[in-house]
């Protein structure tokens, strides 16, 4: 075997072992979701969708999941002006402070979440809006803004300048320059930080746990005060539906941006 075939098949090797890591959990829990049994195994008891048809039954599970919707579209609602006009300036502006700016967004990944929710749940205490739905989207977006902010800072960063000087030498006022060039330059950043902070708004388990309470729970906190008692096979079909909700978001974004834009502006 010559060092290039070895070299080549090393490679592979590592793929694979990367892709059987990456998939094992999700086929795990999608065939234990298909149980016929009562107890959640892999490989699955026999083959069912009750469990599907229990969750579709559960009032309260789609009230949660419902109010999970609620809380993603009020984060993506405020997170997509406040990003967008955040992440153009950072990125065609000569702003004071910027690397102080710049560190500043990385402080989620720095910062354990139990202390930005602990924070934002004494803010809302006082403000005496705890316990309502709306700030969970308002909170959900803080913590996760940085994401809105660098996937449209990468895509302005591209944005030519000439343009927007052409638009102005042509008599266009700066607003109709924002909304015919710059806005448009910048939408696929838009898009793609705005369905990422759905999605993750969508996911939020710790913040919705602070601020909430037993009456109006997602359905993250749903699924954890079930897994309290016992693990049963329809919180396998709850992951499974979360799995497909993330797929879809996933095909969305490959057909409104491209999937490689996307990822450049990570």
């Amino acid at each position: 075997m010559t060092a290039a075939l070895s070299k080549t098949v090393i490679l592979w090797i590592f793929v694979a072992a990367v892709l059987v890591l990456l998939s094992a959990p999700t086929i795990v829990i999608l065939g234990a979701s298909f149980t016929s049994g009562n107890i959640i195994t892999f490989p699955p008891d026999g083959f069912s969708f009750k469990w599907y048809a229990k969750i579709a039954a559960s009032r309260d599970l789609w009230q949660a999941f419902l109010r999970s919707v609620y809380v993603s579209a009020i984060c993506t609602i405020v997170a997509i002006p406040v990003g967008t006009l955040a992440g153009i300036a950072l990125a065609k502006y000569a702003i004071r402070f910027e690397k102080s700016v710049q560190i500043y967004l990385l402080l989620p990944f720095t910062i354990p979440l139990i202390g930005s929710a602990i924070g934002l749940m004494l803010i809302f205490g006082e403000a005496r809006i705890l316990g309502q739905l709306w700030p969970v989207g308002i909170a959900c977006c803080v913590i996760n803004l940085p994401f809105m902010i660098w996937a449209v800072t990468a895509s302005a960063a591209s944005l030519d300048p000439d343009l927007e000087l052409a638009a102005a030498s042509c008599g266009a006022p700066p607003l109709s320059t924002f909304l015919h060039v710059t806005l448009p330059a910048v939408l696929p950043g838009v898009i793609s930080g705005a369905l990422l902070m759905f999605i993750l708004a969508l996911n939020e388990f710790l913040v919705s746990l602070l601020l909430t309470d037993a009456r109006i729970v997602t359905l993250p906190v749903q699924i954890y005060n079930s897994i309290r008692s016992i693990i049963t096979p329809d919180l396998a079909a709850i992951s499974v539906v979360f799995i497909a909700c993330a797929v879809l978001a996933i095909a969305l974004l490959d057909r409104l941006v491209g999937l490689e834009i996307f990822l450049k502006s990570k």
